[in-house]
């Protein structure tokens, strides 16, 4: 995986991948600076922060679309597929490459409060906080976009992917606010949500049996919640969707508060995506 990492971290530093994407986020977020901060004379660093993931729409994918489509593209993923490192590692190796990079990149912006100390006093201990939700919302977007790439050999196409999945998490948290909340709406949502897994099983196994038993063990409970718990289907599609608001839980890091749940749900977020395009690179090796 070593070897991997140092090749990655290579292609990263020594083409223009790497430094396209370090440019493009300065270039965005030192006009932010300058149009939040500077101008009006403001020294409210967390509440700039605050505004600044918006950026990943754009850099995040010029971050990752080589991940996996170059490999792809150039046919060396059947390398990786024969080669005697797992998969796995492979993964971790092209998902710590990228978070390098972006790391190096956070540490830069880290100027900018330093410039501002000058000016006034900041509250150090809120933007250190606000800068590891920053990271921890970073990797999460990584992990997004490590497994977009796996999906295409093309890099415009795998770039429109992680910018409309990466879109789809900023637009969760106001579309929740307009949801359906009751009871038969969450039931229908629910028995959507339990369906599509459903089909996804039958899909890879064909076999009817088990998924007829575990839909029937399903249905069952479903049941006995309607008939006996009704409540709590009530408002279930928008706290659904909250499971999946990375921005709501960002903005816990920038009011100055250390979320131990956050920091959990980031990274099992970012590990559940690096899990997925595990399985989408294996089911290709044997496809």
């Amino acid at each position: 995986m070593l070897a991997l990492l140092k090749k990655e971290l290579r292609q990263y530093f020594f083409t223009p991948n790497g430094w396209v994407f370090l440019s493009v986020f300065l270039f965005i977020s030192g006009i932010m600076f300058s149009i939040q901060m500077v101008f009006p004379g403001n020294s409210q660093y967390p509440a700039f922060l605050a505004n600044l993931p918006f950026i990943y729409l754009f850099v995040i994918p010029l971050l990752t679309m080589r991940s996996f489509a170059d490999e792809r593209r150039f046919m060396t993923d059947q390398l990786l597929f024969t080669g005697p490192t797992r998969l796995l590692y492979i993964v971790l190796g092209k998902f710590l490459s990228a978070l390098i990079v972006y790391l190096t990149t956070i540490a830069l912006t880290f100027v900018y409060p330093l410039l501002l100390s000058f000016h006034g006093e900041l509250e150090w201990p809120v933007i250190l906080g606000t800068y590891i939700g920053f990271i921890l919302l970073g990797m999460s977007f990584i992990a997004i976009g490590i497994f977009t790439s796996q999906l295409t050999e093309n890099l415009l196409t795998s770039a429109v992917f992680c910018f409309c999945v990466i879109m789809l998490t900023f637009l969760v948290e106001p579309m929740r606010r307009y949801m359906p909340a009751s009871e038969t709406s969450g039931l229908i949502w629910a028995v959507i949500l339990v369906v599509i897994p459903l089909f996804r099983l039958y899909s890879a196994g064909k076999n009817w049996l088990i998924i007829a038993l575990v839909g029937f063990v399903l249905a069952a409970v479903f049941l006995l919640f309607w008939f006996f718990g009704k409540d709590l289907f009530a408002g279930f599609i928008g706290r659904s969707l909250g499971w999946l608001s990375l921005t709501r839980r960002f903005l816990t890091f920038s009011m100055g508060i250390l979320s131990l749940d956050a920091v959990v749900y980031y990274l099992s977020f970012a590990g559940f995506f690096l899990f997925l395009t595990v399985m989408g690179l294996e089911k290709r090796r044997w496809s």
